[in-house]
């Protein structure tokens, strides 16, 4: 018998799921241990270890590999506490980072908020004084018109060392038409200093466009030194335990890579955890035979959602940080700080708001008496009778009611001038309001219609907000995966994810290009994937193949991907990706909007390699229930607010365990779990279905 390990390691709570392939799942979760993130994975191990009633080292032994994601690079880019890092690029063009392309001062802005940030500098990833030049240069057709100078390396090198810089990024013009002078580079930063932490932007960030392809690679030297130490200890660490199988790390494209592979492109791993709750849901989605899923995940720092269309997630090959460009394929996830442990407070107008930011772990919300004083989502739901005082995680865990009282008193009850209820009751209202607004934006404003859409709800909060938030937007039919994931779902997308690697050229031309030498680049980048795949060292039941191009018309900044086949490519196939980049343009940006006339150009190749792995976790099936009446796994009732109008209502509190297939809860209640609570509000029923998942639909 083989497991397969999940772990998702949040900014509140670590979650793992263990799958053995056959209908074991086992869950277990603990807190999130900042600074030193590698605790609170080895805790959650030892969890998991004893929920499934073995040693852990027994456990170990028998996992195949682990697949991991964290938010700990992310949350660095985004707070600005990573290392310095040195840039090196060539000699006239320092300054392309801090012109920014002229992109820098409108990039990851609302519409509303562009009048106002025309005129405003964005701040720079890195200070001047950290930035070099070196002597070389090549053209756009990889032709080498200035030999590279080596002692102009030297010396940037030894005054960025000189500094205490122990990460360099390096950024040459036209790098990924021709390598051969970065790659020379990063020979000699190791000749002087093999300890220094070196990203290449052909490797990290082969497109055209020196700023963006400059700034992810700056933000992968960030991150990388970091997450090549912390990977390094965790993988000790676990092969100490007794882990014979690889470590895998989850990237922003819904796959995995080994963590050894991991820090040289580091930047691909920063949504790891984002993407874990879609790639669950594609999962779950077949098995349930759902195709378009609205994703959504609140967890104990942040409320993410992201879309399954057709039953392929939605994806994007350019994400944007603190206004930065950041070029890595990835599934499209929208997040806010919205979580359980968002923190509610008074702005300077009088207004109640809740986040963005988090009491994290630490101190976490007040209710939890680990010195946390200020009132959170969590404390507001204790005092709403939604969380019971009992606390979750399995009783580990009991929650301080009159702490939660006190927060939400001292910091919004008082200063408004309503009553402790009636403040916990707004927090709930307004956290409803926002997630939901979120949704709006993901789904409404991407052209599609909610009604057409199943929401999955997870993560440790999710299941208490979902059948308001859903209600928001229309949607008419909620799913909460329970069972074993429950607020682990995260973690079981991780354990379901395969290996998937890719591969990016720029080879900017007017089509149709020649397919012969289309089909000569995917050849190409389909070798180096199968090279990559191998350093993997894992098996694979097969290995898929997909072909990108980016395509524009000519002059315009708009690229949009269309699929080519594999194999052996013509001029038919050339044609008919024009065809299809059309259809798809007027799609996504309006009927008539596209300028046939001006031609159109592909921009950069793009190879997708799937290492499919010979495990596919399912969710267990579940006992059928006599009747659809659940009043066996009532355990008791208690007050609970779920509307600030119609106030404490005497509510049925049900005990999920006692639950079966086909129980039919009918609203209003609340379902008790062991690591989550699922609020079904009136008029609203839900039905248990044969995997455990709850199903919540509007009463007729």
């Amino acid at each position: 018998m083989a497991y397969v390990i999940g772990v998702d390691v949040g900014g509140t709570f670590t979650d793992a799921i263990l799958d053995d392939g056959n209908g074991t799942v086992v869950a277990a979760k603990s807190p999130t241990t900042p600074p030193n993130y590698s605790q609170g994975v080895m805790d959650v191990i030892h969890q998991l270890a004893e929920n499934l009633g073995e040693p852990v080292e027994v456990m170990l032994d028998k996992t195949h590999h682990i697949a991991h994601g964290t938010t700990s690079s992310l949350n660095a880019l985004v707070m600005g506490t990573v290392p310095a890092v040195g840039f090196l690029t060539t000699a006239g063009h320092r300054d392309s980072i801090y012109i920014m392309n002229v992109e820098g001062r409108y990039l990851g802005s609302a519409p509303h908020e562009l009048q106002s940030v025309m005129g405003q500098r964005k701040t720079h990833l890195i200070p001047k004084s950290q930035a070099y030049e070196v002597i070389e240069r090549v053209d756009h057709a990889g032709n080498v018109v200035v030999k590279l100078n080596e002692d102009s390396v030297r010396e940037s090198v030894a005054a960025l060392l000189a500094k205490g810089i122990r990460s360099i990024a390096v950024s040459l013009l036209w790098s990924f038409r021709n390598p051969a002078h970065e790659q020379r580079v990063r020979e000699i930063i190791q000749e002087i200093d093999p300890e220094v932490f070196v990203a290449l932007s052909h490797e990290v960030s082969p497109r055209i466009r020196e700023f963006s392809r400059s700034s992810t690679t700056i933000m992968s030297a960030q991150i990388g030194p970091g997450l090549r130490d912390y990977l390094g200890e965790l993988e000790s660490r676990l092969t100490a335990s007794g882990l014979k199988g690889p470590l895998l790390v989850m990237q922003s494209n819904g796959g995995a890579i080994a963590a050894s592979e991991a820090p040289a492109t580091a930047i691909s791993t920063i949504g790891s955890v984002l993407t874990g709750g879609v790639v669950g849901a594609v999962n779950l989605g077949q098995q349930l035979g759902h195709k378009n899923i609205i994703s959504t995940d609140v967890g104990g720092t942040t409320f993410l959602v992201g879309l399954v269309v057709d039953g392929e997630p939605v994806r994007t090959s350019q994400t944007i940080i603190n206004h930065h460009p950041i070029n890595v394929p990835t599934l499209e996830v929208h997040a806010i700080g919205s979580g359980g442990g968002a923190v509610a407070w008074i702005d300077r107008g009088g207004n109640l708001q809740v986040g963005p930011r988090s009491a994290q772990s630490v101190p976490g919300p007040a209710c939890y008496g680990a010195g946390g004083v200020e009132p959170t989502n969590t404390d507001a739901n204790l005092v709403l009778g939604i969380l019971p005082e009992t606390g979750l995680v399995g009783g580990r865990k009991k929650l301080d009611v009159q702490a939660a009282r006190e927060a939400i008193r001292t910091h919004i009850a008082e200063p408004l001038g309503i009553s402790v209820e009636n403040a916990a009751a707004a927090i709930y209202a307004i956290q409803n309001a926002q997630t939901g607004d979120l949704l709006r934006k993901t789904v409404v404003e991407a052209g599609h219609d909610p009604r057409n859409f199943v929401l999955y709800a997870f993560g440790g909060a999710g299941p208490s907000y979902c059948a308001a938030y859903s209600a928001e937007v229309g949607v008419r039919e909620v799913v909460v995966p329970l069972g074993p994931v429950a607020s682990g779902f995260s973690a079981f997308g991780l354990a379901a994810s395969d290996v998937v690697l890719a591969q990016e050229l720029s080879d900017p031309g007017q089509m149709p290009v020649s397919a012969t030498a289309t089909q000569r680049h995917f050849e190409e980048l389909e070798a180096r994937l199968g090279e990559a795949l191998a350093r993997q060292n894992l098996s694979f039941k097969e290995i898929q193949f997909v072909r990108e191009m980016d395509l524009r018309y000519t002059a315009q900044l708009a690229e949009v991907s269309v699929t080519v086949p594999s194999g052996d490519l013509a001029e038919g196939e050339m044609i008919a990706a024009m065809n299809d980049f059309e259809a798809k343009y007027a799609h996504l940006f309006g009927e008539g909007t596209g300028f046939s006339a001006a031609g159109i150009q592909s921009i950069t190749l793009r190879v997708q390699a799937t290492g499919v792995l010979p495990f596919d976790p399912q969710m267990p099936g579940l006992e059928s229930a006599s009747s659809p009446d659940p009043s066996n796994a009532q355990s008791t009732t208690r007050q609970v607010c779920l509307d600030a109008q119609i106030g404490y209502v005497d509510t049925p509190i049900y005990d999920y365990r006692k639950l079966r297939a086909g129980h039919v809860v009918a609203g209003p209640a609340v379902i008790e779990v062991e690591t989550t609570t699922v609020v079904v509000p009136p008029k609203m029923t839900g039905t248990v279905d044969h995997l455990g998942n709850l199903n919540i639909i509007t009463r007729d």
